[in-house]
């Protein structure tokens, strides 16, 4: 499974952490690649066009998860998740099958972070009336 990658100066670190425990996926990086300041929606256009174009999975992170997440949820197919919890990373992907995961790196502990990606990336879509709500994501907006 390819995984594409992201994150702003505030998330610089836990980006590098997250990408050491997905060692056994394709994990490709999209930047920041370092702790200057910089700006997330970079990133989070970065991330939302790779997993248009390749149809995989993405994870962005900056301080609150808030920035990313509203970026990313800009792009037409893009069902990006702010994401604090393990219970959320479930019900994100049963309900609304987020294709982006976005974390909040200055508000949840590293730990925390890897259970909940571990969390959704090995919940399954539930489909059925999840899916009408979904194919209903399509007429909105642009």
């Amino acid at each position: 499974m390819k995984i594409f990658i992201g994150s702003d100066h505030a998330a610089f670190d836990e980006k590098a952490a997250v990408i050491k425990h997905l060692e056994k996926y394709e994990v490709l990086d999209l930047g920041t690649h370092s702790k200057e300041s910089c700006h997330y929606p970079e990133y989070a256009k970065a991330v939302s066009e790779a997993v248009q174009k390749e149809k995989s999975l993405g994870i962005l992170l900056c301080g609150s998860g808030i920035g990313v997440s509203m970026a990313a949820n800009k792009y037409k197919g893009i069902r990006a998740a702010r994401v604090l919890t393990k219970e959320d990373a479930r019900l994100c992907k049963e309900h609304n099958n987020a294709n982006v995961l976005c974390l909040a790196a200055r508000m949840t502990e590293l730990e925390d972070i890897k259970e909940i990606i571990d969390v959704w990336l090995n919940t399954s879509f539930e489909g059925g009336r999840h899916q009408m709500r979904i194919d209903l994501f399509d007429d909105l907006g642009c």
